[in-house]
């Protein structure tokens, strides 16, 4: 996998993409329902992100039936899963991000429940 750095930084520089990309990495995997509740977005919204992030090459999907899961490609260069991992830990307990966690945390029906049905 290789993603250019300025269109790395470029993905992140987007305050939905970055918060997008928070909680994948927090997460691991999300489904579409799961965002646009977080995020209180619309789906388009959400997906038109997320089609950036997957042609950009951060994010990677996974279909499950008729829902699509979404997650920080495996295969980033190392210096790229850094990076994430730092911003994560730097920006722990911080505004948007803290609260971003709290709200996927109670919603009701996540996947393992059929959260999108």
């Amino acid at each position: 996998m290789h993603t250019e750095p300025e269109l790395f930084f470029q993905m992140l520089a987007d305050p939905t993409r970055l918060r997008i990309s928070m909680l994948l990495q927090a997460q691991g995997e999300l489904c579409v329902c799961e965002l646009t509740h977080t995020l209180a977005l619309s789906q388009p919204k959400i997906s038109r992100h997320l089609g950036q992030m997957r042609e950009s090459g951060l994010v990677q999907t996974r279909r499950a039936g008729r829902w699509m899961y979404y997650r920080l490609h495996p295969d980033l260069q190392p210096w790229m899963q850094a990076v994430l991992a730092s911003m994560l830990d730097g920006l722990a307990g911080q505004s948007p991000y803290t609260e971003d966690a709290q709200v996927l945390a109670v919603m009701p029906n996540r996947p393992g429940a059929s959260c999108c049905a």
